[in-house]
């Protein structure tokens, strides 16, 4: 009978950590996702605008001389 409610005892607290770790996968995914978006993405983007502001910058310094 003991060893029943130790049993059960442990399925509980397994089934507590099995919660908690997928909350942390959770919490991990969604961080991964914020960090690309807020960081990957404007660098793409910066190296997609880099080139279009050489380019004008360089178009005016040829007027400017």
């Amino acid at each position: 009978m003991e060893e029943q409610n130790s049993q059960i005892m442990l399925e509980q607290k397994i089934d507590k950590l099995q919660k908690s770790i997928d909350s942390l996968n959770k919490m991990f995914k969604w961080t991964l996702i914020i960090t690309v978006v807020l960081f990957v993405v404007p660098l793409i983007g910066l190296l997609l605008v880099i080139p279009q502001f050489i380019s004008t910058i360089t178009n005016y310094g040829g007027l400017l001389k």
